[in-house]
């Protein structure tokens, strides 16, 4: 099976058993640093929300079984419902038995165990001193795939949104240009509160033809707000499919009205590709 295969999400623990849970100290912790990847479906996104299941809280619930307490966990990025990760990051504290090369190796096998397909942990190590999961990066990489032809793929249903019309690449291509550098990007974000910036520094955004009707669009910033990916892939595409004209977008963009931007493209084509960090905290 692939990250991306089909698995139960409603049951995202699995029934085999972690290693035995040892005697904990209760003295100073030492933070793990781990990259995770997920298929989102099934899940009501990243952040631990008691009642619902959420990558975070499959993950916990699988942490505390094996390492016999409960932990908290900081991500570098919150995504959404149905969102995937290929690059997630997060921390966790954990007292110093459990950050020995050893025991490492046995929670992350234990981890897999217990949550693959669904949830992989790629890599479980120490984080350097001073390291957070997301104070600590500087960017966020995220990937957006578009299956552009006729007929819909079942292999690529999950990951994919199929748009069968005919698209205009080349101007969905030009659209980009006004995207990149530093703005304002509350047309194409869901406002969480009155107060907060939705001010962001997009450092590329492309799309990439990569065959047999398959686009990508890739997009890199220093952080996002909720919904700008998808917002952005949904008004590009009415870019392509002839709605809007790839000069409309800067418009759009600077009138900071919501209104002006086009639905958001459906949460499961998006993948949280990578998180960024400094050479001090790179692995």
């Amino acid at each position: 099976m692939t990250l991306f295969d089909a698995g139960d999400a409603g049951d995202p623990l699995s029934s085999v058993a972690p290693e035995p849970v040892v005697e904990r100290s209760t003295g100073p912790r030492t933070r793990l640093r781990m990259t995770v990847a997920y298929e989102g479906s099934g899940f009501h996104g990243f952040a631990f929300n008691p009642g619902v299941v959420t990558v975070a809280g499959a993950l916990r619930e699988a942490l505390a079984k094996v390492l016999g307490e409960d932990v908290e966990l900081t991500c570098a990025g919150r995504t959404d419902k149905g969102v995937h990760a290929r690059g997630q990051v997060v921390h966790l504290d954990v007292s110093p038995p459990d950050a020995e090369a050893e025991a490492l190796v046995g929670l992350q096998r234990s981890l897999n165990r217990m949550l693959a397909p669904k949830i992989v942990v790629r890599e479980a190590e120490v984080a350097p001193p001073g390291f957070d999961a997301r104070r600590s990066a500087i960017g966020r990489r995220y990937r957006y795939t578009v299956l552009n032809r006729p007929l819909p793929d079942p292999f690529l249903a999950a990951t994919a949104w199929h748009v069968p019309e005919p698209l205009d690449v080349r101007a969905m291509q030009l659209a980009c240009d006004p995207l990149i550098g530093e703005h304002d990007w509350s047309a194409f974000c869901r406002r969480v509160g009155e107060e907060a910036s939705l001010v962001r520094v997009v450092r590329y955004a492309r799309w990439l033809q990569l065959g047999d009707g398959l686009l990508r669009f890739d997009i890199e910033a220093n952080a996002f707000c909720q919904q700008m990916v998808r917002s952005l892939v949904g008004t590009l595409v009415a870019v392509g499919r002839g709605r809007l004209r790839a000069g409309d977008i800067g418009g759009i963009l600077r009138s900071r009205d919501r209104a002006q931007a086009a639905q958001p493209a459906p949460p499961h084509g998006l993948c949280l590709w990578e998180a960024l960090y400094p050479p001090e905290f790179s692995t």
